[in-house]
């Protein structure tokens, strides 16, 4: 075979590949979005410092001069990496 036909075979396999791929596409049934489940948050009264942390993050950048939300930041981490627990209960 000469080169112009193998050419012209190889366009038309690929022509047919794309057509079939675009159809299989079309065709394919769009499957319907999960709903997400909301879980309702535990009452921020149960802990003063995530009631705390939500108001500083609500300041914005004016929190990083709020004394107050300095102190919370400094307690959140301590809680978070276990500052000041004895030894044996990490």
């Amino acid at each position: 075979m000469e080169g112009k036909t193998l050419a012209r075979i190889g366009a038309i396999v690929f022509v047919a590949v794309a057509i079939t791929a675009t159809a299989v596409e079309m065709t394919r049934k769009e499957e319907a979005p999960v709903a997400a489940v909301a879980v309702a948050a535990a009452p921020a009264a149960a802990d003063p410092l995530r009631a705390d942390l939500a108001r500083c993050q609500l300041l914005g950048e004016a929190a990083e001069h709020d004394p107050a939300c300095l102190r919370t930041w400094a307690e959140n981490r301590a809680r978070f990496l276990g500052a000041g627990r004895p030894a044996g209960d990490r």
